[in-house]
């Protein structure tokens, strides 16, 4: 049961990642671009920030809790 949570997180991290790199591409082409859309881009920061503390929340989940 707990490898198959393990499983699940690391299969949610690995979707998670690709969205933030797609975003990351979306964003390059969007700063070359001279008539991009700033609310938009704004937007698009913001999700990949989420995305990012999300895939660190879900990291420390698959790390065990030891203390010394």
């Amino acid at each position: 049961m707990i490898l198959e949570q393990g499983t699940g997180v690391v299969a949610k991290i690995q979707e998670l990642r690709s969205e933030h790199r797609a975003l990351d591409k979306e964003l390059q082409n969007m700063a070359n671009d001279p008539t991009f859309d700033d609310l938009q881009m704004r937007r698009l920061k913001k999700r990949k920030l989420f995305l990012k503390d999300s895939i660190t929340l879900l990291e420390g989940r698959l790390v065990p809790d030891i203390t010394a």
